[in-house]
């Protein structure tokens, strides 16, 4: 009988084995912004843990390597995602000299690429499983659960992100809100804006060709130099226009923040819009006609339902890109987890810059996975009410 490999369990085993055995699982630093000492997996973790993990690392890299059975390999990801999550809090503990309130440990490039390896394995199982909508958001919910155990539980304390959260806790959960309500913000006022536009790009040909390419161009313009050119104008207007101070308005801070954010979201949202309006089929709109729909009654009736997931596709579109993009908006005081990016960034304390992207880059990936969900519920529940 001859051995099979699967293609991207040959990459997976490669990248778990460089990460396993040569590179370092983590780092012991004296304090938060001096260089660190690399620690491999033997090193950072007591001897029997560091034994285990290697194990665990071996086997479900094979398991990865040749052609197993789905549910063997669902289990090997998350098996060794497991043992990852628990251990690297175990090495934060074990470097940790007794007493000491200075030292930080992070976990290493070993760690990370551990990481990447096993989620892309856990992925490619899920992919192939294919599960329904609602399967993908309850995995993602579970994965929710154990990280909310695990920071719950104190395990991870004495590694250096959750000690610069500790010391920040009230200022991490005020940005966070800003950015959210910055990223969800501006994509309402995406909304309310760019349908209407959509819809008359849609009915007037001659409008949308401009109007998409207005868009196009400021799409095209760098994020940073868009909050710039925005701090000018908003400071006048809140010189000299009455009452615009007072709701906030200004030169820097969330106001040219959220514009830029606004702005960014409007070619999703119409272009999404047109095309979805677009592809849909003449003979419904004709059916429409023929039982004597106004205008009006075919849009809202026939014509938006049928190209709801092609708009709710660019929404998608906007949402993840306004969580990626507000945390640019620190750099004008506009606040959110970009606070922590540039303090960490200014502090060399990477830990910090930790600290705000990595519930940026969670927000994000959540907010894909439950849209796409959506997508795709709602596509199907208008293809089974179209057959």
């Amino acid at each position: 009988m001859s051995i099979r490999f699967d293609k991207l369990g040959v990459v997976i085993a490669a990248i778990a084995a460089y990460a396993a055995f040569l590179a370092p699982f983590a780092t012991l630093r004296a304090n938060r912004i001096v260089p660190g000492q690399a620690r491999s997996i033997l090193e950072a973790l007591p001897a029997t843990a560091g034994a285990l993990l290697l194990a665990i690392v071996v086997v479900a890299a094979l398991i990865a390597l040749f052609r197993t059975p789905l549910g063997l390999r669902l289990a090997a990801g998350v098996v060794a995602l497991a043992a990852l999550a628990l251990l690297v809090g175990v090495a934060g503990t074990f470097l940790t000299p007794a007493g000491n309130t200075f030292a930080r440990v992070s976990p290493a490039s070993g760690f990370w690429i551990l990481i990447f390896a096993f989620t892309l394995l856990l992925a490619d199982v899920l992919t192939r499983l294919n599960l329904s909508p609602s399967a993908r958001v309850g995995v993602l919910a579970a994965a929710a659960v154990a990280v909310g155990l695990l920071l719950v539980s104190g395990a991870w304390n004495d590694l250096s992100i959750l000690k610069e959260y500790a010391n920040r806790a009230d200022s991490f959960w005020a940005e966070g809100s800003k950015h959210v309500t910055l990223a969800l913000g501006s994509l309402a006022a995406a909304v309310i804006v760019g349908l209407p536009l959509g819809i008359l790009c849609h009915r007037v040909e001659k409008l949308r060709a401009g109007v998409l390419n207005v868009l196009n161009i400021i799409q095209t313009i760098p994020s940073i130099a868009l909050f710039g050119l925005l701090i000018a104008p908003l400071g006048w207007v809140a010189a000299h226009v009455p009452g615009a101070a007072a709701l906030g308005i200004r030169g820097i801070g969330t106001a040219p923040a959220f514009v830029a954010l606004f702005l960014y979201s409007l070619l999703p949202v119409v272009a999404n819009t047109v095309v979805g309006l677009a592809g849909v089929p003449r003979a419904a709109n004709d059916a429409a006609r023929g039982m004597g729909m106004t205008d009006r009654q075919r849009l809202f009736g026939v014509e938006f339902p049928l190209a709801f997931p092609v708009i709710l596709t660019g929404i998608r579109i906007v949402l993840v890109q306004n969580i990626g993009l507000a945390t640019i908006a620190a750099l004008i005081g506009g606040g959110g987890f970009g606070v922590f990016v540039f303090q960490g960034v200014g502090q060399t304390a990477m830990d910090l810059v930790l600290l705000g992207a990595v519930p940026t880059v969670a927000l994000a990936f959540a907010a894909a996975i439950i849209l796409d969900a959506v997508i795709e519920m709602t596509a199907t529940r208008r293809r089974v009410e179209t057959a």
